[in-house]
């Protein structure tokens, strides 16, 4: 459907059609877009106030950041100091919380890590999630974990099974046993730096793939589109097949995952920063980063500072905005998302399965919405909270972008609570407030070409004193690429320091 079509559509909604149910509270969250197109457009920024000289700055406080930030406390380094934009840290992490239970904004679960993904188990030993090799149980995912809505009833899983035919099903047998065989080259490797960057794999999208190999059921082509609209914010006629076939081989064939928490990632945030709160300055957009001989000026609001090594975790396409001879970054495109909070006063009538964490419509566009009290302790809360997604997939990024900051917040809310009632008929019944976050660049998109770019690779590496640590340089914004990076880059400058 057209973004026109989708106009057309969402305006008779919200003009004509006042529909049914409680009076329905909330706003827009985090529009951070207006202090980055004050960047973007070079606009007036106020003088510093305060000078800060720090071995080590980094400059951003998203999850590559702060693991960063993590490892140089590792190690025994603690003169470094974090530089966010926002009120709060964890970038796509971040969570909000009201009366009734912590909730996520992006990010909101962790894939139980295998045994030689060394660097993401060595963070949850630290929080406690795994010890002595076995994974405490509060914090896997509780049953049910996922359901799907086809046919007018729900299933359990995300893999269709309601109408589907023998066919369906011998080609999902097929596509099983060629991702095990993908898995068990090793070439699908988290974090992805493990392995080399060529693969013709990279040069053809996923749903080419697909084709060449045969595969014509509908219902595997949805359940590997939604997976590449879940993970990469892109569909699987633009991401390539490298990445496509990634989200399945490079994860063990049986977890007992995922790991979920009330807030989502954030959970992971906040515990990260009981260590790191002293060294974290927020609401300090960094406007300006030059290398001046040994040393590296960093120009934020209220505040220079003066570093021997700085690390970037902000977004790779911001370098351009505040360095002079920054990489050139054209071919990183990054897709924009919407995500929404509902508080609900109570759950839904329905029949059947009850509300799993993780509950998507077949079919729909959007990615459907996962529950925030699905790890209490009570059977069923009366009030919750639902995050629901939807990743602006379909068209040019930069329209997507224009399109979505141009509609209010009365037309999200009509689209949310339409795309939901297509499960649950009676949810504008039940919900009482929709906060609402609007998100640019939201992830990267790994579109054919890019993990062997010639622009990536050198996007990734170290200029002089300026080191590298966005999980966009991986091409999947996922949390262990974020961890690796960041990890990676606190290494780099450690070893610049002379530090061991």
């Amino acid at each position: 459907m057209s973004l026109e079509r989708r106009d057309f559509l969402g305006a008779g909604l919200v003009g004509l059609a006042r529909k049914a149910g409680r009076p329905v509270a909330g706003g827009f969250v985090w529009e951070s877009q207006k202090p980055g197109h004050r960047l973007r457009d070079n606009s007036a920024f106020q003088t510093p106030r305060e000078v800060l000289r720090k071995p080590v700055v980094i400059v951003g406080g998203g999850v590559a950041g702060l693991c960063a930030a993590w490892r140089l406390l590792k190690r025994g380094f603690t003169d470094f100091v974090v530089l966010e934009l926002e009120p709060q840290v964890g970038g796509n992490a971040r969570w909000g919380e009201n009366e009734i239970t912590a909730y996520p904004w992006a990010a909101h679960y962790v894939p139980v890590p295998g045994k030689r993904s060394h660097l993401i188990r060595e963070l949850f030993e630290d929080l406690g999630v795994l010890c002595n090799g076995v994974w405490e149980e509060r914090h896997l995912c509780h049953s049910p974990q996922e359901r799907l809505f086809i046919h007018g009833r729900w299933q359990e899983g995300l893999e269709p099974e309601l109408g589907v035919t023998a066919h369906d099903r011998d080609e999902y047998r097929r596509f099983e046993e060629l991702i095990g065989r993908f898995r068990a080259t090793g070439e699908f490797t988290i974090p992805i730096e493990e392995r080399g960057h060529g693969s013709p794999l990279d040069r053809m999208t996923m749903a080419d793939w697909m084709r060449e190999q045969g595969y014509k059921s509908p219902h595997l082509a949805w359940y590997v589109n939604y997976a590449c609209r879940d993970d990469y914010g892109t569909l699987s006629s633009e991401a390539s097949a490298w990445a496509g076939i990634h989200y399945f081989a490079a994860r063990e064939p049986e977890e007992k995952g995922p790991l979920v928490w009330p807030e989502g990632n954030g959970w992971i945030v906040r515990r990260m920063m009981e260590r790191l709160r002293p060294y974290v300055r927020t609401g300090a957009m960094v406007r300006r980063v030059r290398e001046q001989g040994r040393r590296v000026r960093v120009v934020a609001e209220n505040l220079e500072c003066e570093a021997e090594v700085v690390i970037w975790a902000a977004p790779t396409f911001l370098m351009p905005y505040v360095m002079e001879n920054a990489p050139r970054t054209g071919g990183f495109e990054y897709s924009p998302w919407i995500t929404a909070n509902l508080t609900l006063e109570r759950f839904p009538r329905e029949r059947g399965l009850e509300v799993a964490w993780d509950n998507v419509i077949y079919g729909s566009p959007m990615l459907g919405y996962v529950v925030a009290t699905h790890q209490g302790l009570a059977r069923r809360q009366e009030r919750t909270v639902w995050t629901w997604y939807w990743a602006l997939a379909e068209g040019a990024p930069s329209r997507n972008r224009e399109w979505m900051l141009s509609r209010d917040w009365r037309f999200w809310k009509e689209i949310i609570l339409d795309d939901i009632a297509k499960a649950h008929p009676d949810i504008r019944e039940c919900v009482s407030r929709i906060d609402i976050w609007r998100l640019g660049h939201a992830m990267v998109r790994p579109v054919v070409g890019f993990r062997s770019s010639a622009e990536r690779l050198h996007a990734a590496q170290s200029r002089g004193r300026i080191l590298t640590a966005n999980s966009d340089l991986s091409g999947l914004s996922i949390f262990e690429e974020a961890q690796y990076r960041g990890v990676r880059a606190a290494d780099l400058a450690m070893k610049m320091l002379g530090k061991t």
